[in-house]
């Protein structure tokens, strides 16, 4: 299952930055567009992860998983 997010880009001077909308903290800077879109990429499944391990740590022994749809 692939998810779509909404990425804020703009130049700022000879820098590319850009904003994940949907996930507080993932953003990056870079010295092109693409590169910009790639490492966006990179960060947000890294932070996704990081995020789930933190979840389940956090949730101890005995828990269920379940997906919700928003």
């Amino acid at each position: 299952m692939q998810n779509e997010y909404t990425v804020v880009i703009k130049q700022e001077n000879d820098w590319w930055v850009g904003w994940v909308e949907e996930v507080p903290g993932v953003n990056c800077q870079e010295r092109t567009y693409d590169e910009l879109k790639k490492t966006l990429t990179v960060t947000l499944k890294e932070a996704l992860e990081f995020n789930r391990q933190d979840a389940l740590s956090a949730a101890g022994g005995s828990y269920t998983e379940e997906k919700i749809a928003v």
